[in-house]
C-alpha cells in the first residue's frame, strides 16, 4: 500500500509544476483568438472580431479568465464587489475571457447572452469571447474555474491566480490595482502570486 501516496503526491507535484504557463515578471503568452474574439458595440449592435493578447500593453490591466459555467462564475462574485467596492475610474482596464469551450454542452448560448449583456451594461468594459479554449491551453490554466491577472503598463504580469482569491488575496490584488493606476509607468516593485 505504501506506493499509492507516492504516487499521489507525484501526481500532484508534476500536475502543479506543469499546469500553469503565466509567470510573474514575464508577458502572458502570446493568445490570439480568431474564432468569436472581442465583443464590440457598436451604438446597439453587437458583433465580435479577431482578439490578440498583444493589446494588453499600454496601461495597467484586470485579466479575468472565467470557464463558461455557473460555479466559474461564481468565484469571480467576490472579486467583482470588491472592485465595485473600492471604486475605480474607468481608466481602470478590464479583460474579460469567457471559455466557452469550458461550459456545460448546450449552455454557451446562455453565457453568450450573459457577456452580451455586461458588455452593454459596462461597454467600457473588454470581454472576449473564447470559445476553442485557446487562452486556457496556451496559459495552462485549470478547466472550469478562475484565472485572476494583473499586469503592469509595460504587459508583465505583477499578480497571478489560478482559483478564487481568497480575503487576503483581494485585498492584495485591489492595493496593486490601485499603485499601478496611481504609478502609470509600472515602475512599482510590487508582484504577487497566489
Amino acid at each position: 500500500m505504501k506506493p499509492y501516496p507516492l504516487l499521489l503526491a507525484s501526481l500532484l507535484f508534476s500536475g502543479a509544476a506543469s499546469a500553469f504557463n503565466v509567470e510573474i515578471g514575464k508577458p502572458l503568452p502570446l493568445v490570439f483568438i480568431s474564432n468569436e474574439g472581442e465583443l464590440v458595440l457598436n451604438q446597439q449592435d453587437l458583433s465580435y472580431q479577431r482578439w490578440s493578447s498583444q493589446s494588453l500593453t499600454g496601461q495597467a490591466r484586470l485579466v479575468i479568465h472565467v470557464a463558461g459555467r455557473l460555479p466559474a462564475k461564481a468565484q469571480s462574485a467576490p472579486l467583482i464587489a470588491a472592485l465595485q467596492q473600492a471604486n475605480f475610474p474607468r481608466s481602470l482596464q478590464s479583460t474579460t475571457i469567457v471559455n466557452t469551450d469550458d461550459a456545460i454542452p448546450g449552455s454557451a448560448i446562455f453565457v453568450e447572452r450573459s457577456i452580451a449583456s455586461s458588455k452593454r451594461d459596462t461597454p467600457w468594459q473588454h470581454f472576449i469571447l473564447d470559445n476553442s479554449g485557446v487562452a486556457q491551453r496556451a496559459w495552462q490554466l485549470t478547466p472550469q474555474g478562475l484565472t485572476v491577472i494583473i499586469i503592469d503598463a509595460q504587459g508583465l504580469v505583477r499578480f497571478v491566480r489560478d482559483g478564487a482569491l481568497t480575503s487576503a488575496e483581494l485585498k492584495q490584488a485591489i492595493a496593486l490595482l490601485r499603485q499601478l493606476l496611481a504609478d502609470p509607468t509600472g515602475q512599482t516593485q510590487t508582484a504577487l502570486r497566489s
